[in-house]
């Protein structure tokens, strides 16, 4: 067992945070986004973002090349709506995607928008970090972290529709 403390301050005793969240023991701060058979979509709310999504899948595993066929075929169909719903229900233009490998946790993606308050620290892979920083840093006060919860209900309106 491994003791996490969340984003909101709590702290969890689990052995894995990723299939606490996937299996419903802990309540993503904000809520789930959308759950599909195989995948749970969620925002990191330690890096308080409008739009910023984390698709995790259920099962436990690392790599993209150990998806079986169903989870593949789920993967790109969630992965794609949810980037439609963040177009047309966020008015997000642009959005960068990072999953990693080395991970001791789940196979999951994050799906990080680009705003134009974010220019400051360049337009590059380089630039994602410190923007995270930044957010988790500069914008945890409760009226941004209010806009990312709204930001969470309008997704997950959107992809019920």
């Amino acid at each position: 067992m491994r003791t996490i403390t969340l984003s909101n301050g709590q702290t969890v005793e689990v052995e894995c945070l990723s299939c606490a969240l996937t299996g419903g023991l802990i309540e993503p701060e904000g809520g789930v986004i959308v759950e599909t058979e195989y995948f749970h979509a969620h925002q990191d709310v330690a890096y308080p973002i409008k739009g910023l999504v984390i698709l995790a899948s259920k099962r436990h595993f690392t790599c993209l090349d150990e998806m079986t066929e169903s989870e593949r075929i789920d993967y790109m169909d969630i992965l794609t709506k949810i980037r439609k719903a963040q177009r047309e229900a966020l008015g997000i233009d642009y959005v960068y995607y990072f999953y990693n490998e080395d991970t001791t946790h789940h196979f999951h993606t994050w799906m990080v928008p680009r705003y134009k308050w974010m220019s400051e620290f360049g337009r590059s892979v380089e630039s994602v970090r410190p923007v995270l920083l930044h957010a988790r840093n500069n914008m945890n006060h409760e009226r941004n972290k209010n806009e990312v919860r709204s930001a969470i209900k309008v997704l997950a309106e959107a992809l019920r529709n």
